[in-house]
């Protein structure tokens, strides 16, 4: 395959699951701003811009933190390239340049998420409720994935676009929790209170995983429970276990069939062994925080890997 066509599928899949992620934080912090207590170490709003990593780009443009320019930031700012408007747009147009690789079903619903969204940036903000955006992104996030996986033959093309799948989403799930850990302390004495473990099930609820977490574990919600549910779970759809894994599976059915393995193959294995040998315990002693930001820079220097493997020569 042409690494521009690789490349193009890598990024159809990241930018729907960035533009998933993007709306589940808008959902965490509306969320957890309706909580009248809810005053951490930095705002709710401003913590959602610190995972994000947007918080510079936000105050150079907006200044302080205010929801609904957050709001409108993180969803049509066409000048935030990570913006949920910004991103479908960009998915759409890899699409459109590798028309040719994907099926009718997936460039269909590429294009009407599209489409829709012109319709939506037409609208008056002020008759749009936040939840309307944040359901209207997250349903076609999953109609895309789930064309692509229904329809798609299961060649390198579609091994990449599992990888940036993958990728994007291990990333975004900690950058998720990190959300929480911003609101997670704002006192000691807050942590295992009734204002924790409510913000950890909205978290839960956010990434529509409440009832898979019930299913696994029942009982009360605890951080400890949550953390291993997201982090070490291999059951979890959206844990960091089950990206790694499957980011190992994809990088591997890609040397297989090139016939030679990269420095990407051992990122990925290294990555995996750090998730399968952790424990919430030991998670928790190194720092919830410090923990995810590791994860966060060595996905990142994967992802590097990969580029400079598959994705930036004119053939692989």
């Amino acid at each position: 395959m042409l690494s521009r066509t690789a490349d193009n599928l890598y990024w159809i899949a990241r930018y729907m699951e960035r533009a998933d992620t993007v709306a589940r934080l808008l959902e965490v912090g509306s969320r957890i701003s309706l909580l009248p207590s809810a005053q951490g170490y930095r705002s709710e709003w401003d913590s959602l811009l610190q995972a994000t990593g947007m918080a510079h780009a936000f105050a150079k443009k907006h200044g302080e933190p205010v929801q609904r320019a957050i709001e409108t930031f993180l969803f049509f700012d066409r000048d935030n390239p990570s913006s949920i408007a910004s991103c479908i747009t960009a998915a759409r147009e890899n699409g459109r340049i590798v028309r040719t690789a994907l099926t009718t079903q997936v460039w269909d619903a590429l294009n009407t998420a599209f489409q829709e969204l012109r319709g939506l940036e037409g609208t008056k903000r002020s008759s749009m409720d936040l939840s309307r955006l944040t359901d209207w992104t997250m349903r076609h996030a999953a109609m895309v994935r789930g064309s692509i996986d229904a329809t798609l033959l299961r060649n390198d093309g579609f091994n990449f676009l599992n990888i940036g799948y993958y990728l994007e989403r291990g990333d975004n799930t900690a950058r998720l929790m990190d959300v929480k850990y911003y609101v997670l302390l704002p006192r000691v004495d807050f942590v295992g209170s009734g204002l924790d473990n409510y913000q950890w099930t909205t978290l839960l609820r956010a990434m529509g995983a409440q009832r898979a977490f019930h299913w696994a574990y029942g009982g009360d919600v605890t951080a400890a429970k949550i953390a291993d549910f997201l982090i070490c779970n291999p059951q979890s759809p959206r844990s960091l276990a089950t990206c790694t894994a499957g980011l190992v599976n994809h990088l591997s059915r890609l040397a297989k069939a090139y016939g030679r393995a990269t420095e990407a193959q051992d990122k990925a294995r290294n990555l995996v062994s750090g998730i399968e040998t952790a424990t919430v315990e030991a998670i928790f002693d190194e720092g919830l925080h410090e923990f995810l930001t590791r994860y966060i820079t060595d996905a990142a220097e994967l992802a590097t890997a990969i580029h400079n493997a598959y994705l930036g020569g004119e053939m692989r």
